[in-house]
């Protein structure tokens, strides 16, 4: 089993034990259905089920006044063995039933089997018990949560969550209706995206990843392409002995004349990140205060036009601090030109509502703004508009946030979670875009690329620590790679 406060829990994908798939509940239906066609019965899937709920809140909780909240289908009869291990274990419980399972169905054997007290399915229910364990709907809801539901799920002070809290969406992490706060959420056999993605993470509490019996040979045939961002879903580069700079890559950034120090972190974020060489191509006004910057920042005032003649030069940043006028002239060159981009902000923002323009590129890094001035707002299902996103430019799409989607035009997604809260300031989007450049000119593909930067990005702010400047991020690089590397192992 794995635990882990998913609110932000840096350790929680190492409890994972390598299970990163995120299943969405069609998925997980399928993933049911084909361990039944492979002999393990579904009766017995939810006995496991529910002895894995009892497990996770005997562990947590001294026996006290329960009240299991059933709804009528499978999560419901997990609450009903749920009911009937936890009475035998000496706890006083109480079931209350929103509605009886289809006859038949393995939830109605499990209501057949509790044979305890039954309250209402009401808020005045609730009152009367110490802990509610919410069996209600789990990750498949298809409709709102509203009435005496949401009601009877609001009253109570600790809450337990079969599967996800009742309301929460698992596709996206979005809260149909009402959703209650819940202390503990035990789920099965893979944590679906809305575990993941906020505001379902916050909502979850602690999370238990129970192993029910499902055989992990079901995923080939399911072939999930969400997955929990972590450092064995990408290789980092590998120095050879005999290498030299330019076998690390060179990176280009263009600068901007006013915010010289958005492009100075993107150079810093693109040395760190283990490029051979870094250059800023400085206009002439502002030249001379980019040379004050770090030493080992190569400045030119040479153009683009010629600068990209050098096939040396691979992999471009053009964004940050750019202006937009700027990023209008510098963009259209380089992608001619077929060079690997980073785009980010004003080269974002200068293409406001026309997506194509960005065709070309190798990696977008929109902020939700820059996002829906794009393309759109992105709603509440970040991972599908950046998907489409992706596949309309033909780009890598990195969309940022304390739950950064990277999402690439096949069809794979990355879901990050190593983001502390105090990462969201100033000038730490630009380290990023200066990282994602660097490991993609030591020849990472781009989707790994922009996955790996988003869990390093986020590693490094939580070695840093709170209170951390954009600035920061930079020293405690080299110890997120450190820890990159051992997750792997």
């Amino acid at each position: 089993m794995a635990v882990s406060d998913m609110a932000f829990d840096p350790e929680f994908a190492a409890e994972l034990g390598g299970r990163t798939e995120l299943l969405t509940p069609e998925q997980m239906a399928r993933a049911d259905a084909l361990a039944v066609g492979c002999g393990a019965a579904s009766s017995l899937l939810m006995a496991n089920a529910g002895r894995a709920v009892a497990r996770a809140v005997a562990a947590r909780f001294r026996p006290c006044r329960t009240l299991i909240l059933c709804g009528p289908g499978n999560n419901g009869g997990d609450g009903y063995v749920v009911a009937r291990l936890l009475q035998a274990a000496g706890w006083p419980v109480v079931v209350a039933s929103l509605g009886r399972p289809r006859p038949g169905s393995d939830a109605a054997v499990a209501f057949e089997g509790w044979s305890g007290p039954i309250a209402d399915f009401a808020p005045s229910s609730v009152a009367r018990a110490s802990l509610v364990i919410d069996a209600v709907f789990g990750a498949g809801l298809a409709r709102d949560v509203n009435g005496v539901v949401a009601d009877t799920l609001a009253a109570a002070h600790r809450l337990v969550a079969v599967d996800v809290p009742s309301g929460l969406d698992g596709q996206n992490g979005a809260v149909r209706g009402f959703a209650p706060s819940a202390e503990l959420t035990v789920t099965f056999f893979r944590l679906k995206p809305g575990h993941v993605l906020l505001p379902g993470r916050a909502l979850c509490g602690q999370i238990v990843l129970a192993d029910i019996g499902l055989p992990s040979s079901v995923l080939s045939e399911i072939d999930p392409r969400v997955n929990f961002n972590h450092p064995t879903l990408w290789a980092m580069p590998v120095l050879a002995e005999d290498g030299h700079k330019y076998d690390r890559g060179h990176v280009t950034i263009v600068g901007g004349a006013a915010m010289i120090g958005a492009a100075q972190l993107a150079a810093a974020g693109a040395r760190r990140g283990g490029a051979g060489l870094v250059t800023i191509i400085a206009p002439a006004q502002a030249a001379n205060v980019y040379r004050t910057g770090a030493y080992g920042v190569i400045i030119t005032e040479d153009s683009i036009a010629n600068l990209v003649k050098d096939e040396r030069r691979q992999v471009w940043v053009c964004g940050p601090g750019l202006g937009a006028a700027a990023a209008r002239d510098a963009l259209p060159i380089l992608i001619s030109a077929g060079r690997t981009i980073v785009v980010d902000a004003d080269a974002l923002s200068a293409f406001h509502g026309d997506p194509d323009s960005l065709r070309g590129a190798a990696v977008l890094t929109p902020h939700a703004g820059e996002f829906a001035r794009v393309f759109g707002p992105s709603g509440n299902d970040r991972p599908r508009a950046a998907l489409a996103a992706a596949e309309r430019t033909g780009a890598v799409v990195l969309l940022k946030g304390a739950d950064t989607v990277v999402a690439a035009p096949d069809g794979r997604v990355s879901i990050n979670a190593s983001a502390p809260p105090w990462l969201a300031t100033a000038g730490a989007g630009d380290v990023l875009a200066g990282l994602i450049a660097a490991l993609l000119a030591q020849g990472m593909p781009h989707w790994e690329a922009a996955s790996a930067a988003a869990w390093l990005h986020g590693r490094a702010a939580f070695i840093a620590g709170s209170g951390m400047l954009a600035e920061d991020i930079l020293p405690a690089l080299p110890a997120a790679f450190s820890d990159a590397a051992q997750s792997r192992c």
